[in-house]
């Protein structure tokens, strides 16, 4: 028993030295390699590409506006390209696929990373229209996988890969509205695109990041948002709630940016890095505390617990005489 205790023991330890050296090895000559990022107006999507930049990649990153893709050619090389990109048009994607396509000039794309991050309606499911999913839907998802399936044959020529930065929103929920809904959307379509890809050398990776203070994580934002959804809800809704309730909701959001968001977003950075220039580049990449421990622990624990702490963090409803607010709040 205790030789087959070493020779398990023994194998453990070579599958992690091995997994430890076929993960350090890297792509060799990155210059003149094309990459395309999309939401470079993000500080993440602009970090990367600035990082990118330096490191010889041809970069074309997508922004919203014209003045975001200005800004960013300001303080870079004259090999970074910019162009506007509006995820929910698709005549905006078509001419950003065309633009892309002429500057590879027959190379084909070998990395694409998508990156579609923005203030959404985040609010109990009975605040929103169906207008607020779409909003968030039409960008975050649908617009991803388009822009996505239109660049397909430019990735398979490069065997090229695909980097999709997720919110780990993507493996647990806490509050309604489409962001989650786009987020998980983006894990299952990352995951299909995965298996049938590899077929053609195209390698597909998804980076599951969690909060960072960035202009996407915004407390002043998202009350603002808040705001605007209370004013217009009818005053059935809004009695069954009670005035209280709004008031703790937004302390609840407050108390929980504090607490989730980092600082260093360079985390995120390093993972998208290492999705783009490894030669065997992993699956999934956790950026972040919350990523790796609290948001992968609650996907799979049982939905009891995580109820419970749902319930601890948020407030009650007026209308389900529960009148104590959630106990977590002012922690």
């Amino acid at each position: 028993s205790d030789l087959l205790h070493i020779a398990i023991l023994a194998s453990i330890l070579s599958l992690i030295i091995y997994w430890l050296i076929r993960d350090s090895h890297r792509v060799r000559k990155l210059s003149g390699k094309h990459v395309f990022i999309t939401g470079c107006d993000t500080e993440l999507g602009n970090s990367l590409a600035k990082w990118l930049d330096k490191r010889g990649f041809c970069v074309i990153a997508a922004c919203a506006t014209e003045k975001g893709g200005q800004e960013l050619q300001s303080c870079s090389s004259l090999s970074l390209k910019t162009v506007t990109l509006n995820l929910a048009d698709s005549n905006s994607i078509s001419r950003a696929v065309v633009f892309v396509t002429k500057e590879t000039a027959g190379k084909g794309l070998f990395g694409l990373v998508t990156n579609a991050e923005g203030t959404a309606p985040v609010a109990p499911t009975d605040w929103l229209r169906i207008e607020d999913f779409h909003s968030v839907l039409d960008v975050s998802l649908l617009g991803l996988i388009e822009i996505t399936l239109k660049l397909l044959p430019l990735l398979k020529k490069a065997e090229g890969r695909v980097v999709n930065l997720i919110n780990a929103k993507g493996l647990m929920t806490f509050v309604g509205g489409a962001y989650s809904l786009s987020k998980w959307g983006m894990e299952a379509f990352s995951d299909t695109l995965r298996i049938e890809m590899q077929h053609f050398g195209v390698k597909v990776s998804i980076v599951e990041h969690g909060f960072f203070m960035t202009g996407v994580v915004d407390s002043d934002v998202i009350e603002k948002y808040l705001l605007r959804l209370w004013n217009r809800l009818t005053p059935e809704i809004r009695d069954s709630y009670g005035e209280k309730y709004f008031v703790e909701y937004l302390k609840a959001q407050r108390s929980s940016v504090k607490r989730l968001c980092g600082t260093d977003i360079s985390k995120v950075i390093k993972c998208m890095e290492h999705a783009l220039i490894a030669k065997y580049p992993r699956t999934r990449y956790g950026a972040g505390w919350d990523a790796k421990f609290f948001w992968l622990f609650l996907s799979y624990a049982p939905s009891c617990l995580s109820d419970m702490l749902l319930y601890m963090m948020f407030p009650a409803p007026a209308a389900s005489g529960r009148s104590v607010p959630g106990v977590l709040i002012n922690i």
